[in-house]
């Protein structure tokens, strides 16, 4: 449910596709987790089950943030991109037009079904935003942004298992704490601890034929239940989950609110997500890849245009999306739940000779919770479409480092004030993302 597209983009991220890039991880101990140059921590405490889960959404590819979220009050953004900018949302005709979110921004058409967590307050928009680093090879400016500091060799784990590492967990005998949808640990839940990469929660056990599957976990619970540690908690550990698991009907899951999940690899990881967290099972992070947006070529921003391709792949990302706010967040019985949504990098701000756009640097991410401060688009100042303001005289300029958005939610809404450790050497600026 990994949902990464091979079909397109540069050569370097057709083979980060297939290879996913993915670092393997055990569940060991904090102690063994945390390296000796950081500080001491102090572990994180569940208090009255206020802190969030966590969902983390990494877009991989590099997503064309001025697609998905239109500048149509810069005019240098129809200047530049003169066959694929997406009209204003009061332009003339019956064309494909942005959806306004305020007076200089709105929506892609295939964007828009996320309109109602919007409105309602919801979903926070972050624009010009990104990683300080200037890499433009997705390998590094995805792992990066996943080990929560760029170009440093001491770092060890990713930004999401460093958090786990330094929280007590929300309940003491819960056997999974993190999850991702994939076959191998991604580098931002690395280091967690009781954190297992699951394709698909629905079949989860040990590899072999389904016949003798019970037989080879009561094997593997008594043969290395009794031996040290860390073989012993891992060992039960992943008996126990596929024990957990198996007590869920995420088969017969039936989503509140009228919520429809797309059939896509994305959108039924998101309906897992949520079958697993009305489960109340204990499991406090999940993360999930979205990705083929490396589009260097007909891009097909708009269903009109070359086939639709980015739009296509838009509609189903912010449908899945919608459903799940309206599965799990909306209303007054809403789950204590974070969605973040963050690419390694943006596009170039103009359009190339195949109407698709190379690498880039500024870009656009993602916050949606009811205890997130949303309903608008924040910008740490626009820098401008103007060439005069473009880095290097190409791209929209990184004004918002998005280990501020990050590191708000680690402190404010999964209670970890570890953000040292979590994202070393690093200060971050807190701008009201989250709220009371």
């Amino acid at each position: 449910m990994s949902d990464e597209s091979t079909e397109d983009g540069c050569r370097e991220y057709q083979q980060l596709a297939r290879r996913d890039f993915l670092t393997l991880a055990g569940g060991v101990g904090v102690s063994a987790l945390l390296p000796t140059w950081l500080p001491k921590v102090v572990l994180a405490q569940s208090s009255n089950g206020s802190r969030d889960i966590i969902v983390s959404v990494f877009l991989s590819g590099g997503t064309d943030g001025m697609s998905m979220v239109v500048p149509f009050g810069d005019p240098d953004y129809y200047t530049g991109r003169p066959n694929i900018a997406i009209a204003r949302p009061d332009a003339a005709g019956t064309g494909p037009k942005a959806v306004a979110l305020d007076d200089f921004f709105g929506f892609s058409p295939g964007m828009a079904p996320l309109m109602p967590a919007y409105t309602n307050g919801d979903l926070l928009v972050a624009h010009a935003t990104g990683s300080v680093d200037n890499s433009r090879s997705h390998f590094d400016a995805q792992r990066y942004m996943e080990l929560g500091k760029p170009r440093d060799p001491r770092i060890t784990g990713g930004w999401l298992g460093r958090h786990l590492a330094t929280s007590a967990p929300t309940r003491s005998n819960a056997p999974l704490r993190g999850l991702s949808f994939t076959s191998g640990m991604p580098q931002t839940l690395s280091a967690g601890p009781k954190t297992l990469p699951i394709p698909n929660p629905a079949n989860f056990t040990i590899g072999g034929s389904a016949a003798t599957a019970t037989a080879r976990a009561q094997w593997l619970a008594a043969n290395h239940g009794g031996t040290v540690n860390p073989v012993q908690d891992n060992a039960l550990d992943a008996t126990n989950t596929i024990a957990l698991l198996q007590r869920i009907n995420f088969t017969g899951y039936a989503p509140a609110n009228g919520a429809m999940y797309p059939a896509s690899g994305f959108g039924q990881a998101l309906r897992s997500t949520a079958a697993l967290i009305k489960a109340d099972v204990g499991v406090e992070a999940v993360h999930a890849f979205n990705g083929g947006w490396d589009t260097h070529a007909t891009q097909g921003p708009v269903a009109t245009l070359d086939g639709g391709a980015m739009h296509n792949r838009m509609l189903d990302l912010a449908s899945a999306l919608a459903a799940f706010h309206a599965d799990l967040i909306q209303g007054t019985t809403s789950y204590g739940v974070t969605v973040v949504v963050i690419s390694e990098f943006g596009r170039n701000a103009r359009e190339n000779g195949n109407r698709g756009t190379d690498h880039g640097r500024g870009n656009v991410a993602f916050a949606m919770g009811k205890k997130i401060n949303g309903g608008r688009v924040l910008t740490n100042g626009w820098p401008g479409l103007a060439r005069e303001n473009l880095e290097n005289g190409q791209d929209l300029r990184v004004t918002l480092d998005h280990r501020d958005i990050l590191a708000e939610i680690v402190q404010n809404r999964l209670g970890n004030n570890n953000l040292s450790v979590v994202f070393p050497d690093y200060t971050p600026r807190f701008r009201n993302v989250t709220k009371a």
